[in-house]
C-alpha cells in the first residue's frame, strides 16, 4: 500500500494553549485536502532546544513559535533570514530536507497587513508610534513600523536595558522609556500599540490610562484571546480606531504554511468567522 504523507506541524511556546493557531491551520488542512494535524506544543523554558531537536525526529514540517522562545529559537537554528537577523527573533521553523533548521520571521508581515486592514485610514509617516513591551513580538513591529515610514518609535518596557536594546539595534527613531512613563510618551503619538501579554486570558491587566493619546491614534493589542482586550475597550469608548490581535495572527500564519505544506491559504470571509467563534 502506497505511503500517503502525513503533515505535522504546530506552535511552541509557554503558555501555549489558549492559542488559535491550530484552529486556523487544522481549517486549512481540512480546506486544501492535505491530510496532517497542528497541535499545541507546550514548551518551557530551558526546554526549547531538546524540543527543537525533536522536530525532524517526529517528521514534523515545522512549527510556529510564540512567547517567551522567539529569541532563543533564532540561536538555536541552523539558519535564517533577513529579516530574523535583522528583528533577533523568529516565529516560525521550517524542517529542511537534511533535517536542519531554518529560522524565518513572519510577525512583520502579518502585523503591517492586519494593521492596513482594521485602520485603511492609517500611515506610518503621519507620526510617533508607542509601542509597549521589547519582546520578539515587538522587535518585529519596530522592525514593520520603520520600513512602512514611521518617523519616531517609543519603546516602553519594564526592563529599560531591554527597550534601550531596540535603540541600538534599530538606530535613532526608536528610544526607550521606562515603564512608569508609559502614559506620558502617548503624547502626540499615531499609534499605540500593546506588545506585551498582560491583559491576555489568564494574565495580569495592561494598567494604562489613555489620556494623553490623541483622538486620531489607531490602537492595537496583538493579543487576541480575548479578541476584544481591557485595552481595545478603553480606546474604543473614547472612539480611538482600533484593531485587535486576530488578523496579525492569520495574516502571519499564511507563509508559514506554505513552507510547510506548499500551499499559500487564502484570507476567506468564514476564516475569520470561524477563527472569531467562542
Amino acid at each position: 500500500m502506497p505511503y500517503t504523507k502525513f503533515h505535522m506541524a504546530g506552535v511552541m511556546g509557554w503558555p501555549v494553549m489558549h492559542s488559535r493557531s491550530p484552529r486556523l491551520h487544522n481549517h486549512w488542512l481540512r480546506a486544501y485536502g492535505l491530510k496532517g494535524v497542528y497541535v499545541p506544543l507546550a514548551i518551557e523554558p530551558g526546554r526549547v532546544e531538546a524540543a527543537l531537536r525533536a522536530l525532524p525526529e517526529l517528521n514534523f514540517a515545522g512549527c510556529n513559535v510564540t512567547i517567551p522562545h522567539k529569541e532563543e529559537v533564532l540561536r538555536l537554528a541552523d539558519r535564517a533570514d533577513d529579516a530574523a537577523r535583522t528583528i533577533g527573533a523568529a516565529n516560525c521553523i521550517v524542517v529542511q530536507p537534511d533535517r536542519s533548521l531554518s529560522a524565518f520571521n513572519h510577525d512583520h508581515i502579518g502585523f503591517i497587513a492586519a494593521l492596513r486592514a482594521g485602520a485603511p485610514h492609517w500611515r506610518g509617516p503621519d507620526g510617533p508610534a508607542v509601542i509597549l513591551g521589547a519582546g520578539g513580538g515587538a522587535r518585529a513591529i519596530v522592525y514593520a513600523l520603520l520600513e512602512a515610514g514611521v518617523p519616531q518609535v517609543r519603546v516602553v518596557n519594564r526592563t529599560l536595558e531591554r527597550a534601550e536594546t531596540l535603540t541600538e539595534d534599530f538606530g535613532a527613531k526608536v528610544s526607550a522609556h521606562p515603564w512608569d512613563r508609559r502614559e506620558d510618551v502617548l503624547a502626540g503619538a499615531n499609534l499605540l500599540v500593546n506588545t506585551t501579554s498582560n491583559g491576555m486570558t489568564g494574565q495580569p491587566p495592561l494598567e494604562i490610562r489613555l489620556d494623553a493619546l490623541p483622538p486620531k491614534a489607531t490602537v492595537n493589542d496583538i493579543v487576541y484571546a480575548p479578541l476584544e482586550t481591557p485595552l481595545l475597550a478603553a480606546a474604543r469608548a473614547r472612539r480611538n480606531a482600533c484593531v485587535d490581535g486576530l488578523g496579525m495572527l492569520i495574516e502571519q500564519a499564511r507563509p508559514g504554511f506554505r513552507a510547510w505544506f506548499g500551499i499559500m491559504p487564502d484570507v476567506t470571509p468564514d476564516v475569520r468567522a470561524m477563527m472569531e467563534a467562542p
